[in-house]
């Protein structure tokens, strides 16, 4: 009994490695687009993909934009990583603070460059700070017809 214990303590410690990590601190060293970004984690730089929303992709409309308002608000500072999961690509998927307590996730979708991604997320909060940048007409929100970029990537594919 006590070696099957000990088996499955092993097992879970090599392969569910979120099982006992939650959150993390490092400095933000890399925006790839909007919505996934590298900060710094036990030495090397791991792979966040900002949960709960969508930023328009790099070749789509605002999706430059959208890249630039990260790299401006955020890059090369020491943030707080909230994990949620790993995606299916391996990448950790999270809330990000930045130093002064902020959620970088909610500021982007609050300044209009992202979509609330409901396939995902169900908090309220996301939807209407979409909806206030939608009113406002901010970022992304200025163009007539945007494309929510879960369609751009079905009409790219």
């Amino acid at each position: 009994m006590k070696f099957t214990v000990v088996v499955l303590l092993a097992f879970l410690w090599l392969f569910v490695p979120q099982a006992h990590a939650t959150s993390f601190t490092g400095k933000l060293v890399k925006v790839l687009d909007g919505d996934t970004v590298e900060v710094m984690h036990d030495g090397k730089a791991e792979r966040i993909r900002l949960a709960q929303i969508d930023c328009p992709e790099k070749n789509q409309p605002f999706g430059q934009a959208a890249k630039k308002y990260v790299l401006d608000i955020a890059a090369h500072k020491v943030v707080t990583v909230e994990v949620d999961t790993v995606d299916r690509y391996g990448r950790t998927v999270g809330e990000v603070f930045l130093p002064d307590g902020s959620n970088l996730n909610k500021q982007i979708v609050g300044a209009g460059y992202a979509w609330q991604y409901k396939r995902y997320s169900k908090d309220d909060s996301y939807a209407d700070l979409e909806l206030g940048a939608r009113v406002q007409r901010l970022g992304l929100w200025q163009d007539k017809a945007p494309v929510p970029p879960w369609e751009w990537r079905k009409g790219t594919r």
